[in-house]
């Protein structure tokens, strides 16, 4: 079996990260996996980046070209648009490889067209990283034009100009005229994809992301403690994301509305955070924080997973977030909403604790929880380490997707 994945870059960002550890659990399953990206970080020599020269520099001018077109747009939806109008060279770089099966992953800056999708001519299997596929341009969105369409009387009263969000999704109705096998990490993206107008008749399976359970595992916590320079003995939240406060479906204020019912009630709390440098107006939290800064090996978010007595996701909407299976796999309860693809990760009370969705009361309550008790800590450790293994470790997570391969490159009748 032989497959081509397809992803803006190798390990910049979240989705690309997740894309490429699937990558690498083939690899390591021993299927002949190979990745190409526009942009190349990670090394590796089954990563194939875009030629140097004038193609790599035509690959930045797409993306302007991109962001031009969604400046059409005015609305209050932040997230990122790609409208992915520009054709490229990957449906015949693909179609002339020898690759079995085609894996499509996270194809925005205007990676490759709407309509090059529906050129490609091998079996394609397309693992969401968000809900691009099926909305219009937007890769997240609360409004629900995706379940009825995008239709000219349904747009938010929130939007004006050139509605890009209908031009894109028509684009992709016109084109996608042959149902293409979807993969979602989480059961609550699978039920989006099979809810949408645009991919309901379409087949959809649920396949976790992968972790390497061997490189991620837990490390003594005295001793992450004592080489990160944390608190030996203090009890230690740790959360990611706090630079993502201008999004709110990471839901910082939710978690700051947590910590506001936790003042005064758990001596000695201490707080990690992930992924920010001490801002110059720190957000007062209501206990001492510890910035841990931007963090781009593996061993130091194990060692800062591992010194953490909990970690927390305060999340409105996420599929699957890296963050949490990291976490587990170093054995570190988590405690998070009960919502999106949160319980996919947590098992209440088993491996952490999921609160009531946005109440940020019992969100509270699962911290106070987790951290009363001891015994019940290391049982949760425990736990949370089995769990992750058993679902995300490389040879689980490979042996599912070679089963679907098979069954989507088996010729039909």
């Amino acid at each position: 079996m032989r497959v081509a994945h397809l992803n803006y870059s190798d390990i910049t960002g979240g989705a690309a990260r997740a894309a490429y550890r699937i990558h690498r659990a083939l690899c390591d399953y021993g299927i002949d996996s190979r990745m190409h990206v526009v942009r190349a970080s990670a090394g590796d020599w089954s990563v194939e980046p875009s030629p140097p020269g004038w193609m790599g520099k035509r690959d930045g001018i797409r993306a302007r070209i991109g962001e031009a077109v969604t400046r059409l747009l005015h609305t209050e939806n932040r997230i990122l648009h790609s409208p992915e109008v520009l054709r490229s060279r990957w449906p015949q770089r693909l179609n002339n490889s020898n690759a079995d099966v085609i894996n499509l992953h996270w194809i925005g800056y205007e990676m490759i067209s709407v309509a090059d999708i529906a050129r490609f001519q091998k079996p394609v299997v397309w693992t969401l990283h968000d809900m691009w596929a099926f909305c219009g341009a937007e890769h997240f969105t609360e409004d629900f034009r995706w379940r009825e369409g995008y239709l000219r009387n349904n747009r938010p009263v929130h939007e004006s100009g050139f509605d890009l969000d209908r031009w894109t999704w028509k684009r992709k109705s016109n084109h996608w005229r042959r149902p293409i096998q979807i993969v979602a990490p989480s059961h609550w993206l699978a039920d989006c994809a099979r809810q949408s107008a645009l991919m309901r008749e379409w087949p959809v399976s649920v396949i976790p992301y992968a972790i390497d359970t061997e490189a991620w595992h837990p490390v003594d916590k005295q001793l992450a403690r004592k080489i990160l320079g944390l608190p030996v003995d203090s009890p230690l939240l740790i959360f990611g994301a706090i630079g993502g406060t201008r999004d709110p479906r990471k839901g910082f204020d939710l978690l700051k509305g947590a910590l506001d019912h936790l003042r005064g009630e758990i001596q000695g709390l201490e707080l990690v955070v992930l992924g920010q440098t001490p801002p110059m107006k720190p957000t007062d939290l209501g206990f001492p924080v510890h910035y841990a800064g931007h963090l781009h090996d593996d061993i130091s978010m194990s060692l800062f997973y591992s010194a953490a007595d909990a970690l927390i996701l305060p999340s409105r909407q996420d599929n699957l977030p890296n963050v949490g299976i990291e976490a587990q796999a170093c054995g570190t309860p988590v405690v998070a909403f009960n919502a999106c693809g949160l319980p996919d990760i947590v098992e209440h009370k088993e491996t952490g604790y999921l609160a009531k969705a946005f109440d940020t009361q019992d969100l509270a309550e699962g911290i106070r929880w987790v951290l009363a008790d001891t015994g019940r800590r290391a049982r949760l450790s425990s736990q949370s380490r089995n769990a992750a293994v058993a679902k995300f470790s490389y040879p689980v997570v490979a042996e599912q997707y070679l089963r679907l391969y098979e069954t989507v490159a088996r010729p039909h009748d």
